[in-house]
Parts: C-alpha cells; sequence; structure tokens
C-alpha cells in the first residue's frame, strides 16, 4: 500500500496531503490502514465546515466551532450572534484553515494510537 491511499480522501488539500505523508513516513502497510480508518473517522471536510459556517447565518452561530471542538469558541459565537456576524463573516472566509487545523490534530492522534497500537 502506497501513500498514493489519501488521495483517495474527499475534499484533500495538497497542504493536508503532504502533511499526511509525513505524519506516517515509515509506517508498515497495517499501521497505515489502521490510521486511514481512525483519521477518516474523525476528519472534517472543508466543505461541511463551510455549510455548517453558513447556517451561522440562518440557524445559529458557532455551529462550525462546534464541530471542530472549539467548545469555547462555539459557546462565544452562541451567546453574540457570531460576534455580531462578523467572526461567521471570517470564518466563511477561512473555512479551509479552521478545517485544516481540526485535521491536523486529528492526524497526530490518529498517528499516535497507530504507534502505540501492538501490531
Amino acid at each position: 500500500m502506497d501513500q498514493n491511499i489519501f488521495f483517495q480522501i474527499r475534499g484533500i488539500s495538497p497542504d493536508e496531503y503532504h502533511y499526511l505523508e509525513q505524519l506516517t513516513q515509515g509506517m508498515n502497510e497495517t499501521q497505515l490502514r489502521n490510521f486511514m480508518v481512525f483519521y477518516t473517522g474523525k476528519r472534517r471536510d472543508p466543505q461541511d465546515i463551510l455549510l455548517f459556517t453558513l447556517l451561522g447565518f440562518i440557524v445559529v452561530a458557532g455551529v462550525q466551532r462546534f464541530v471542530t471542538n472549539q467548545i469555547g469558541m462555539g459557546i462565544l459565537y452562541l451567546l453574540t450572534g457570531g460576534l455580531c456576524l462578523i467572526g461567521t463573516i471570517v470564518d466563511l472566509v477561512n473555512h479551509r484553515s479552521i478545517a485544516f487545523e481540526y485535521n491536523k490534530t486529528q492526524a497526530m492522534s490518529a498517528a499516535n494510537a497507530v504507534r502505540y497500537m501492538r501490531q
């Protein structure tokens, strides 16, 4: 199994691909397969973050922050109407970086779990 398995991930960016490639360097086939199972289960697609952010204009602000485990910011957005919609607009512009930061954390967590599993 080679590193091109990452191209199967929906909505993967070049930055995320290179990050995953570096993170999984030296993993054997079983570890890589387990990593993909863990990572794809927790990963968030940037398009999903965009849709959750758009919900902030219509339903309730801060959903994108709750989905990416930023509970404090989610509560702040919820109570302030997305910081008077300014924060929601900023998140619309930065939805890819919000998703990438969350995905980096999840990838590191998955890689650590896989490396400490019994083979």
